[in-house]
């Protein structure tokens, strides 16, 4: 994973949200991906250097949600969105 963007072929789009995004200082990213391996969700989330992927925290490839490990794939939109309350 490179957080160049030499190929914007090779790039996921990366979305925090909430109190995610708050706490990394930015709200989306484009993140360049090799194409000799498939990474995961969680190591995307593992190569953003913002600890450890929280229990709670949903996770969403193209507005759908789906588990941590769910592959991603250039050209994906990838979001972690943490728990939301409402009222």
């Amino acid at each position: 994973m490179n957080q160049r963007q030499p190929d914007p072929g090779d790039q996921v789009k990366v979305l925090l949200f909430a109190s995610l995004r708050e706490q990394a200082g930015w709200s989306d990213r484009c993140i360049s991906l090799s194409r000799q391996r498939v990474f995961s969700a969680r190591e995307i989330w593992d190569g953003l250097d913002l600890g450890e992927l929280p229990r709670m925290v949903l996770v969403a490839i193209n507005q759908t949600i789906v588990s941590p490990d769910h592959p991603v794939h250039a050209g994906d939109e990838l979001a972690f969105l943490p728990p939301f309350t409402g009222g």
